[in-house]
């Protein structure tokens, strides 16, 4: 895929050249997409993380003006540090925001209402939240920006898929034994290129103003199921043992996990998969995007390609 770009005061025409490939005559078709949008200042808040980084490059792609929010980049913007966020905000037009670690962690929701009421003051025009299906106390932050006064869109997503291979899940895959509390419950885990997909429509067309999008995959699995299906696509033998919150817990305390994170997957765990409202899957991505999500299935297939899931005995 390549893009021509071609500027004209505060407007862009991107040329999108997208080469598709026909396995049985090897030769190539090239489609062209001709996009013509204004151009705008996006800072993306978490544009290092799961969702953030896709959304800067899709919006990179269509020539627009993105600049990423962390504490590695230039000018930094660290949550834990107000004194920063002023710098960061200067000029833009809308913003993505990605809390680290939950919006449902204590403190979350008076920043996000420091951040809006900066934003205000700095005049950006648009906010796209992401948020937790499920989460009481992250729907609390949501209300931070739906009464702002300002333009928002609501992104709140299931459990992400790429927990499995970005993010807690994955050490004990490749270590080959997987203990975790709520085995049964059903999960509809959603792709974070589809979040991201979804977060770059909204930021950049009005008709999604004012709504609030749940984002989930299109079937449900359970801890068991899932880990089985990389256990099976992988070809590895991924031993998976039920266990209570509270053994789970006392593991991670021994291990020296952090407490604020012991508190968080605990909080995760329970009241987040024991609400009933997890399991519900929503058409969500399909009326944005005007195509289906990424199964749990399709997302196995492509991660075992990167070789993240071999055993750390294979890695040694």
């Amino acid at each position: 895929m390549e893009q021509i770009t071609s500027d004209k005061d505060d407007y862009v025409c991107t040329i999108i050249v997208i080469a598709d490939s026909y396995p049985f005559t090897k030769s190539i078709q090239y489609k062209y997409k001709f996009i013509i949008m204004k151009k705008e200042n996006f800072l993306i808040i978490g544009g290092t993380g799961k969702t953030g980084r896709k959304v800067v490059e899709s919006l990179e792609l269509l020539n627009q003006n993105v600049r990423v929010g962390s504490r590695s980049s230039q000018p930094a913007f660290d949550w834990n540090n107000e004194d920063t966020w002023e710098d960061v905000l200067e000029g833009m037009d809308k913003m993505y925001i990605t809390y680290q670690p939950d919006l449902a962690v204590p403190g979350a929701k008076q920043s996000i209402e420091n951040l809006i009421a900066l934003a205000e003051k700095k005049n950006l025009k648009k906010v796209v939240l992401l948020s937790g299906k499920g989460e009481r106390e992250a729907e609390l932050c949501e209300q931070v920006v739906i009464h702002s006064g300002l333009e928002y869109t609501i992104v709140r997503a299931s459990w992400f898929s790429q927990n499995f291979s970005e993010s807690f899940f994955l050490e004990p895959i490749q270590q080959g034994f997987v203990a975790l509390p709520q085995a049964e419950v059903q999960v509809p885990y959603v792709d974070t290129g589809d979040i991201a997909d979804v977060v770059v429509e909204a930021l950049l067309h009005e008709q999604h103003n004012g709504n609030i999008y749940q984002l989930t995959g299109p079937t449900t699995l359970s801890f068991k199921e899932a880990i089985a299906e990389i256990a099976e696509v992988t070809e590895r033998d991924i031993n998976f043992v039920p266990i209570t919150i509270e053994e789970y817990v006392a593991a991670m305390k021994e291990q020296g996990v952090p407490a604020d994170f012991v508190w968080l997957i605990e909080y995760l765990f329970t009241e987040v998969l024991g609400n009933p409202m997890v399991s519900e899957i929503s058409n969500d991505i399909e009326k944005v995007l005007k195509r289906k999500p990424k199964s749990f299935v399709e997302y196995v297939h492509e991660t075992k390609k990167t070789g993240i899931w071999e055993s750390t005995t294979q890695n040694a």
